[in-house]
């Protein structure tokens, strides 16, 4: 297997810079990671795969517009 040349020993991709951000951020926060089961009530019965996938998602879309410096955009009101 041939090792692909890299234009600088300490260069990286934006898009890589991001995944790394987002995978702190999500192991330090808890996103998009089940909520453990716990004794007594529980709320609901817990968020689906989708909607761990997309919060991921959304995620790794913040993390890359911060490191390209990008403004985040504004969610409109709700």
């Amino acid at each position: 297997m041939e090792i692909p040349e890299i234009a600088g020993l300490g260069a990286r991709r934006n898009e890589d810079i991001a995944l790394d951000l987002m995978k702190f951020v999500a192991g330090t926060a808890g996103v998009g990671r089940p909520q453990a089961p716990s004794t007594g009530f529980s709320g609901s019965g817990g968020a689906k795969p989708e909607e761990h996938v997309n919060q991921l998602l959304a995620l790794y879309s913040r993390c890359l517009k911060a490191v390209e410096g990008k403004e985040p955009e504004k969610e409109a009101a709700k």
